[in-house]
């Protein structure tokens, strides 16, 4: 009992040792790793919080939500088939899919695919 403590309390030492010696010699302090890194949205954060933001990532943001959405909305239609009324639970399917294809449809006609623009 007291071996397996003793093993534990070793290696919780020889980690915190690695670590803390691992933030000293990192070439960046902690005050700069904020103002190094980019924001999400790929900003520089030193320079002006006014520069124009490009409605293309905005759009890719949202297209990708929904297809994000329709995932978790179809995988719990596939367990369900078995409970259900297999006519409902097909024209349902088949609803929300060909909403989904007339959506991408959309997105497609309008441009909105094409990201090397």
């Amino acid at each position: 009992m007291y071996l397996i403590f003793f093993m534990m309390l070793i290696i919780l030492i020889i980690t915190m040792m690695i670590m803390f010696l691992a933030s000293i010699l990192s070439k960046k302090s902690w005050t700069d790793r904020e103002k190094c890194s980019p924001f999400e949205c790929g900003f520089d954060p030193k320079s002006s919080s006014r520069l124009p933001f490009s409605l293309r990532f905005f759009l890719i943001t949202i297209i990708f939500l929904i297809f994000d959405v329709e995932i978790a909305l179809i995988l719990p239609m596939i367990m369900i088939i078995k409970l259900s009324n297999i006519f409902m639970w097909s024209i349902t399917s088949i609803i929300f899919i060909l909403i989904l294809m007339i959506s991408l449809y959309h997105e497609w006609n309008q441009g909105m695919l094409e990201w090397s623009k």
